[in-house]
C-alpha cells in the first residue's frame, strides 16, 4: 500500500476514534461502525424512543464489563427508584448463594423418643414425630419415599400421636411486609419449617356422566385436613366452563374447606384449580398420617404439632433436591413461597433458633450491598417481592448482576436457574422465533402497574451483555412485556 495513503487512512481512524469518544455515552467507544456498544446504544435508543412510553414510566440500564472494566451502553432513568416486583428473587437468589453452598441439602425426618417409648413386634407404643428442615421442594413424592423408608423399621403401628416439628423457623406464615391483602391463589402461600406441596392443594374437577350431576371433583393430597363441598354441576356440551374453587374456613373444624361453584359442559377436559393451605403444619401432618396409612401404618393417636425431645432418635431421613435445583425452583418459576422459605433458612443455618425473616432478609442485604449498592440507597423488605415496598433502580438491579457474573462459585448456578426466553419457566412463551429465543436468560416481574425483566443476553460472539428494564405506570403491563421483549432480543444481534 502507497505510503501516503496508509498515513492518511491512520489519521482519518484516529480523527474517527476522537470524535465518537466524545459524542457517545458510553466509555471506551470506537468509531460507530464497527463498536458493538455503540450498535446496541442505537438499536435500543431507536426502539425506546418510538415505544410510546412517557418519560417517567420506564426505567432501563444495560452495560457489561470489558477490557477496560464496566460499560453502561445505555440508560433512561437508570438511577430513578422503581419498584422491581419479582426482580427482586434475583437479589435473595444471590444472598442465597453466597451463604448456602449450592449443594446443602435440607432433611426431613421421622422420629421417635426412646425415653418415652419402645418398639415392639412393629408396634411403636408412643408418639412419632414429624421434623421439618425447612424443604421447600418436599412434595408427595418425598413423603413417600420417608414412609418407603419407615417400612424397612417394620413399624406397622403407631399407638400414639403424629406430632408435627415445625421449630426451625418462626411460627410467623407470611412476613410481615407481603402485600397486605391476603389471597387464597397458591402464589400467596403460608410458609412453615415442616411444608409440603408448596403449601398449596391441586384440586382437580371433571365432568360427571350425566346432565345435572355434580362434578367429580378431587384433591391431592386429600385428606382429613381438607373438607370438600361441591355445590357445581354438568351442564349439555357446548354450554362453556364457569367452574371456580374458593377456600374458607369453617368454625371448629381445624382444617381447609374447598368450594366448588359453577358447571362444565358434558365431555369438557378436566380442570384443575391451585389454592394455597392455611396451616402448613397441620397440612404436613393429615398428609403424612394418610401416606402412612396407604402403606400399612396406621396411626392411632391424633395430628398435633409440638417439638421432638433432644433424645428423640431418627426413624427416617429424607433429603431434599441440592438448594441450586431448589433456587431453580424459585426463579424459572417465580415462587413467592420457595424465596421466603430460602431465606428463613439462611437465618438457621446462621445458627438462629428460631430463625426469623429478618435475620435472613439481612444477610441478603448484606450481599446486595458488597455489589456496591450502598445502604439508605434502596429499599429491600421482602424477598419474593410482593410488595409494594421494595424499590431499586435499574443501574443497581444491572450492577448486582454483573458483580454476579464475576463470582465464579456460584455464577454457574445462578445463571442455570434463570429462565430461558422460548424454553421454560415464566418465559417459555416468550421471544418465540425471535434473535432472543434461547439467547436470553433472565427473570419476570409483575405487580398491577409493575412489569420487569433482568438478566442476561448472550452474543454470537460469546460476549454476555447485561440488562434490567422496569415499567412503572399504568395499565400499559402487556405493552411494556412486549417492549421489553423486543429489547432483549436486540442485544442478542450483531
Amino acid at each position: 500500500m502507497n505510503s501516503k495513503l496508509f498515513a492518511s487512512l491512520n489519521v482519518a481512524v484516529a480523527l474517527c476514534l476522537t470524535v465518537v469518544t466524545v459524542a457517545l455515552p458510553i466509555s471506551s467507544a470506537r468509531c460507530a461502525v464497527s463498536s458493538p456498544a455503540q450498535k446496541i446504544h442505537e438499536r435500543i435508543k431507536k426502539a425506546v424512543d418510538s415505544s410510546g412510553f412517557k418519560d417517567g414510566e420506564i426505567g432501563l440500564w444495560i452495560g457489561s464489563t470489558g477490557d477496560a472494566g464496566l460499560e453502561t451502553y445505555y440508560g433512561k432513568n437508570a438511577t430513578k427508584l422503581l419498584l422491581p416486583a419479582s426482580l427482586s428473587k434475583l437479589v435473595t437468589m444471590g444472598g442465597v448463594l453466597d451463604t448456602l453452598p449450592p449443594g446443602t441439602k435440607l432433611q426431613t425426618q421421622l422420629l421417635y423418643d426412646p425415653k418415652a417409648a419402645k418398639i415392639d413386634q412393629g408396634v411403636l407404643s408412643g408418639a412419632i414425630y414429624l421434623k421439618g428442615g425447612g424443604d421447600p421442594s418436599f412434595v408427595s413424592e418425598d413423603a413417600w419415599a420417608l414412609v418407603n423408608e419407615l417400612t424397612r423399621t417394620g413399624i406397622t403401628s403407631v399407638e400414639g400421636d403424629l406430632i408435627v416439628d415445625d421449630s426451625r423457623f418462626d411460627t410467623i406464615r407470611f412476613d410481615e411486609d407481603r402485600q397486605e391483602e391476603r389471597v387464597d391463589r397458591a402464589y400467596d402461600a403460608p410458609i412453615g419449617a415442616m411444608s409440603m406441596n408448596w403449601n398449596s392443594v391441586n384440586v382437580y374437577a371433571r365432568p360427571g356422566d350425566k346432565v345435572g350431576e355434580p362434578l367429580k371433583v378431587f384433591a391431592d393430597v386429600m385428606s382429613p385436613y381438607l373438607k370438600v363441598r361441591n355445590n357445581s354441576k354438568t351442564v349439555g356440551a357446548g354450554k362453556g366452563k364457569t367452574v371456580s374453587v374458593e377456600r374458607i374456613s369453617e368454625k371448629g373444624f381445624n382444617g381447609d374447606v374447598i368450594v366448588i361453584n359453577g358447571a362444565l359442559a358434558l365431555g369438557s377436559p378436566e380442570a384443575v384449580i391451585y389454592k394455597s393451605i392455611s396451616q402448613p403444619d397441620l397440612w404436613a401432618g393429615y398428609n403424612m398420617v394418610e401416606f402412612l396409612r396407604q402403606r400399612g401404618i396406621a396411626v392411632k393417636g391424633k395430628v398435633k404439632t409440638g417439638t421432638a425431645p433432644s433424645s428423640a432418635a431418627v426413624l427416617a431421613t429424607r433429603d431434599s433436591h441440592p438448594l441450586s435445583s431448589i433456587v431453580a425452583d424459585m426463579a424459572k418459576w417465580s415462587n413467592n413461597y420457595v424465596a421466603e422459605m430460602l431465606v428463613k433458612n439462611v437465618a438457621a443455618e446462621s445458627g438462629e433458633k428460631p430463625a426469623t425473616m429478618a435475620t435472613g432478609l439481612a444477610q441478603v442485604r448484606k450481599y446486595l450491598e458488597k455489589s456496591g449498592v450502598k445502604s439508605g440507597e434502596y429499599e429491600f423488605v421482602n424477598a419474593a417481592g410482593l410488595t409494594r415496598k421494595n424499590r431499586l433502580t435499574p443501574e443497581q438491579l444491572g450492577r448486582f448482576l454483573e458483580f454476579v457474573r464475576t463470582d465464579f462459585t456460584m455464577f454457574p448456578e445462578y445463571l442455570t436457574a434463570l429462565p430461558i426466553a422460548g424454553v421454560d419457566g415464566t418465559l417459555r412463551k416468550r421471544m418465540k422465533n425471535s434473535s432472543g429465543e434461547r439467547w436470553v436468560r433472565a427473570k419476570t416481574g409483575l405487580l398491577t402497574g409493575v412489569v420487569g425483566l433482568a438478566g442476561y443476553a448472550g452474543r454470537p460472539n460469546g460476549q454476555i451483555v447485561t440488562f434490567a428494564f422496569i415499567y412503572n405506570g399504568p395499565g400499559k403491563e402487556d405493552k411494556a412485556r412486549g417492549l421489553f421483549d423486543r429489547l432483549a432480543a436486540l442485544l442478542v444481534e450483531d
